[in-house]
């Protein structure tokens, strides 16, 4: 299922401005910390040198300033590069909002990265860094799918085959008929979200999810025993009804339904389970089957309910 979004709500899922989880992710390690940190330094030293060839007032003035953006990149950095990742995704006119379901999920060791060592005895050796990654398989009835492709973390254990996926899409076309770019994926099933980045405000994609299941017809909503259906009242469940949408009810019984077990002939105290196989009723007070004889026999009413005849 795909439904477009206008473009406020677009910009709401995906803001120009860092989120606190791309913070976050942006931050890395120790090691990304420590290279920040480095740039932070060796940025201070350039505007001091800078500074010193400007002059006093207006090298003084550049040096104060200058000093003060560059020495705190290393807080900052996460902030600029989440803003210019989040711009490249926001520049796609078209967005929408697409569910799926996981057709297959696996595990795999993939090689991320290489590098280069010496070893004991001299030797140039080329060595690979290998991550443990989560493989999805995203398809919905169209035949569309997509395969993502992360980093696999501990919470990804509950993601099973047919659970429902959700994630933003961005194209270049009115129509969605070609996706450029995907989001970071939710499970809803498992409430698990899978990603290399997390673009969307997930508390704003959970809001829009809720608005777009409100305004689903009834006939595409998931069968949900205690949501009320508007044929009944309220305090009625959809288990309570017959087959062809009927209630076990005595009020509903007589008074909707009157047609389907009461008979005009007899009064309205006889149960249907009574009748012969000819409508008629296994009582001492019927004679025959066409009619009731009402001067032979005396009112089953005040008789009290009589047994059946056996078959």
């Amino acid at each position: 299922m795909l439904i477009p979004l206008n473009r406020e709500t677009f910009e709401q899922l995906v803001p120009l401005a860092a989120t606190g989880a791309q913070y976050r992710y942006l931050w890395g390690t120790f090691s990304d910390f420590l290279r920040r940190l480095l740039i932070s330094f060796a940025a201070v030293i350039v505007t001091i040198v800078i500074g010193y060839f400007l002059g006093t007032t207006l090298g003084s003035a550049f040096q104060l300033v200058g000093g003060i953006i560059a020495g705190c990149y290393w807080l900052w950095g996460p902030i600029f590069l989440a803003s210019k990742t989040n711009w490249a995704y926001r520049r796609y006119q078209y967005g929408g909002f697409w569910r799926g379901e996981v057709l297959d999920r696996f595990v795999s060791d993939d090689v991320v990265g290489t590098g280069e060592k010496v070893n004991n005895r001299g030797d140039l050796v080329v060595t690979q860094k290998r991550e443990k990654r989560l493989n999805l398989e995203i398809g919905d009835d169209t035949g569309f799918t997509i395969r993502v492709n992360v980093p696999y973390k501990r919470n990804h254990q509950g993601i099973r085959r047919g659970d429902v996926a959700e994630m933003v899409v961005v194209s270049t076309r009115p129509d969605l008929g070609r996706l450029a770019q995907l989001s970071d994926v939710y499970v809803r099933d498992s409430a698990v979200w899978v990603s290399n980045y997390p673009y969307v405000q997930r508390s704003a994609f959970l809001d829009v999810e809720k608005r777009l299941d409100q305004r689903r017809p009834e006939r595409d909503r998931p069968f949900d025993p205690y949501y009320p259906d508007e044929r009944y009242p309220d305090e009625r469940y959809p288990d309570e009804r017959y087959p062809n949408d009927r209630y076990y009810d005595e009020r509903y019984y007589d008074d909707r339904y009157p047609a389907d077990y009461q008979d005009e002939r007899y009064p309205r105290n006889r149960d249907r389970d009574d009748r012969t196989d000819d409508d008629g009723y296994y009582d001492n007070g019927y004679d025959g089957y066409d009619g009731y004889d009402g001067d032979r026999y005396p009112d089953p009413r005040q008789m009290g309910r009589s047994r059946k005849r056996p078959r």
